[in-house]
């Protein structure tokens, strides 16, 4: 497994000042946060940093499709650490004053980083004055991390640089993947094809069943020669062949689809001129409740099933199955997460990750550009810091 280090084998953080890289990317409806399981995963971080005296400056992003500040899940943060501090202007004169004397065990709450072209540029000017703030450098944004992004990557070139607890869990329950105990079943369902298909043929020679659901599956639908009306498809046309040749590759073997308003089930050879397949039949649910109950290993990410259009159904029939399964569960996926947060099963899964992107890139690759940053530790103030850290 990734050896690196984490902050919680510092000695002594009192009053160190500690920059620490969040994912507060939690999706956002009329200023109110609708699903706050990223933030309530970093509470036991916040709460080790609080405890050891560290003088906390946080950092964070926000996609543009939840809006542009942070202040909604900045809320929710101050209802747990009430003399956190919200600064929305990092290059302020409050900025300075506020991380300047911010006081042993408390926090200083950036607003949204990529308000500033810098951090997506990994400009080497922002990165200075990330790093300003602050004496160490903590990143807990392990669905972040996929990101070659300043506050990700060029950070760690000038500050000594941690992980954080919730991302050295990460690492440790998705990197059980590599060396999994049979029989293995991996899931796969969602969309974007393109960034499905190296961790499909990574694992495929590693799994015992490879179950492929969601839109993704369409594209094997498309490489038989199935009609498929309005289905989402990849426009690209991948080499399946060999895969779908391998009897590990199981299929739906029926699909719920629309067509003017009508909901049907059938198989997905069916599919009418206009029809729409929007999710996983039952059938093929009910194929996968063996393997899937008898697996000592489980990896699943991506919902079988249209969430934005509310289908739900193939998705959460999936989640009772694994919630069954004999062995070790690993669901994650942001999307499929967040269908599940509110169901019996959620908490019955052995681990749930944080990462969509960041988890598909991890499995794939078997790191992330954020732990490469971490591992370099060229920086001669890193070096020299770190000798302190540990005498």
């Amino acid at each position: 497994m990734i050896k690196l280090p984490t902050i919680t084998s510092v000695k002594n953080l009192k009053d160190k000042k500690v920059l620490l890289r969040l994912d507060l990317n939690v999706p956002i409806k009329d200023g109110v946060v609708t699903d706050d399981f990223r933030i309530r995963k970093i509470i036991p971080t916040l709460k080790f940093l609080e405890e050891a005296g560290a003088k906390t400056i946080i950092i964070s992003h926000l996609d543009e499709k939840e809006g542009k500040t942070l202040e909604p899940a900045a809320k929710i943060l101050i209802s747990k650490f009430p003399r956190m501090k919200f600064i929305r202007d990092i290059y302020s004169n409050e900025a300075r004053s506020e991380t300047d004397n911010v006081s042993a065990g408390n926090f200083v709450l950036f607003e949204n980083i990529r308000n500033w072209k810098g951090e997506k540029e990994n400009d080497p000017e922002f990165v200075k004055h990330l790093t300003s703030f602050a004496e160490i450098y903590v990143n807990d944004a392990f669905s972040a991390s996929h990101r070659k992004h300043a506050s990700i990557v060029g950070v760690p070139g000038l500050l000594p640089s941690f992980i954080g607890p919730l991302f050295a869990s990460e690492v440790e329950n998705l990197s059980k993947a590599f060396s999994p105990s049979h029989p293995f079943v991996f899931l796969m369902g969602g969309a974007k094809f393109e960034t499905k298909i190296p961790l499909l043929n990574k694992f495929l020679p590693l799994c015992d069943t490879m179950f492929i659901g969601g839109a993704i599956a369409n594209d094997f639908f498309k490489a038989k020669g199935y009609f498929l009306g309005d289905s989402t498809v990849s426009e690209e046309n991948f080499k399946l062949d060999d895969m779908m040749k391998n009897p590990k590759v199981v299929l739906p073997i029926d699909v719920r689809t629309q067509h003017k308003g009508f909901r049907f089930m059938k198989k997905p050879t069916e599919i009418s001129i206009g029809e729409r397949i929007w999710d996983m039949g039952e059938k093929t649910m009910k194929n996968l409740a063996l393997p899937i109950r008898d697996a000592s290993f489980v990896v699943w990410n991506g919902p079988m099933g249209n969430l934005e259009a509310g289908e739900t159904a193939g998705t959460i029939e999936l989640a009772r199955l694994v919630s069954q399964c004999r062995g070790m569960t690993i669901v994650g996926g942001g999307d499929t997460v967040a269908a599940l947060e509110k169901t019996e099963f959620f908490s019955k899964f052995t681990f749930v990750s944080t990462g969509g992107g960041a988890m598909l890139d991890f499995l794939a690759n078997e790191t992330l550009p954020g732990i490469d940053a971490i591992r370099k530790k060229t920086a001669p103030k890193a070096v020299s810091w770190f000798k302190r850290l540990f005498s």
